[in-house]
């Protein structure tokens, strides 16, 4: 199966000054990602804060140039669009394929716009529609996101968090694109809200033929919504794997951790039995030699601290790790098996 969107080799560097004397640090937000979406699923990147995961999607969206790599989007078998090597001038009508609804619904919409301009903007933007048909298409994609027509003259803080939510979902729908990024769509919004916005985005994958990258650091989000999982750190894919396999078998140290973290429905379970990651994230203009998690590992070795581990197929599986261990250590999972357990 051809790859909707492929990911090789990319890197993106900015650069700081630095002391009184204005020295240049150079700090390496991705190194070297290399991963395919396919047509149809739910790619979720998952990691702490700090690890390039919006970084990611904003350089796949040409929000951010890249500083080398290639990332080529198929919008058809055998047409490929390099999209880190077009000039700015030549990405506008490929931004109508790939879109983006951003983590704060209130900060990425215009407070002085209604929403029907808002949700308009595109079609006028990219002149795809006008007069009635833009009318109509606005109210069409507004309702499928459950805004009635009432709210057309209204601006963003007339209305809630998850409704401003829907409004970005419907800014983003409005061209028919054929990629969705998600950049922690629902981590600003109420455990309940979460829920709605989320079956929401279930219903809008079906309904549109979507394809989905879904960034966030929830992995009890990530497990109802994925189907395969990409797991970050300083800048570094670690492990990926299909959704079921991760939970129930991690093959990094970096994700057992971060499944510890997940809440769990058990009284009896102390907190001293479970895993912590000790230390904080390291500053990414001084990363540690060899493997990147080593400092915070505590399955750290020699061999850890000197060799950087390349991202491998294990065992023969679609589950990859960047772990010289990772064929041998016994790594915990969720504790309970994943289940679609968000209604």
């Amino acid at each position: 199966m051809t790859a909707l969107l492929e990911i090789a080799n990319l890197t993106k560097t900015f650069t700081m000054r630095s002391g009184m004397f204005g020295d240049t640090i150079s700090l390496d937000a991705l190194v070297d990602i290399n991963l395919e979406v396919e047509k149809g699923e739910t790619l979720a990147i998952v990691g702490e804060s700090g690890c390039g995961k919006t970084t990611l999607g904003r350089c796949i969206v040409r929000a951010l140039d890249p500083t080398s790599g290639r990332v080529s989007y198929r919008p058809e078998p055998g047409k490929t669009i390099e999209l880190s090597s077009l000039p700015k001038r030549e990405l506008k009508p490929w931004r109508q394929d790939i879109r983006m609804i951003f983590q704060d619904p209130m900060s990425s919409l215009n407070p002085y716009m209604r929403v029907f301009d808002l949700v308009a903007e595109p079609l006028r933007i990219h002149k795809i529609a006008r007069g009635a048909e833009l009318e109509q298409r606005v109210i069409s994609t507004l309702e499928k996101v459950g805004i009635s027509r009432d709210a057309l003259q209204r601006f963003p803080h007339a209305f809630s968090g998850g409704q401003r939510q829907r409004i970005g979902i419907a800014r983003a729908l409005i061209l028919d694109p054929k990629l969705v990024i998600a950049d922690e769509a629902v981590s600003a919004l109420d455990v309940s809200i979460q829920a709605q916005i989320l079956n929401l985005l279930e219903d809008l994958k079906a309904d549109f033929g979507l394809t989905y990258i879904f960034i966030s650091h929830d992995l009890g989000v990530v497990n109802y919504i994925a189907d395969r999982v990409v797991v970050m750190y300083l800048g570094h894919v670690v492990e990926s794997a299909p959704t079921e396999a991760l939970f129930e078998h991690p093959r990094h140290p970096y994700t057992e951790v971060l499944l510890e973290a997940l809440p769990i429905a058990d009284p009896t379970r102390r907190k001293g039995q479970r895993a912590e990651l000790q230390g904080e994230i390291p500053f990414l203009g001084n990363r540690p030699q060899g493997c990147p998690f080593h400092t915070r590992c505590k399955y750290a070795q020699d061999r850890c601290r000197s060799e950087k581990p390349a991202l491998r197929a294990i065992n023969g599986t679609a589950q990859q790790a960047a772990c010289h261990f990772a064929e041998t250590l016994e790594l915990t999972g969720a504790y309970d098996a994943p289940q679609k357990a968000i209604a």
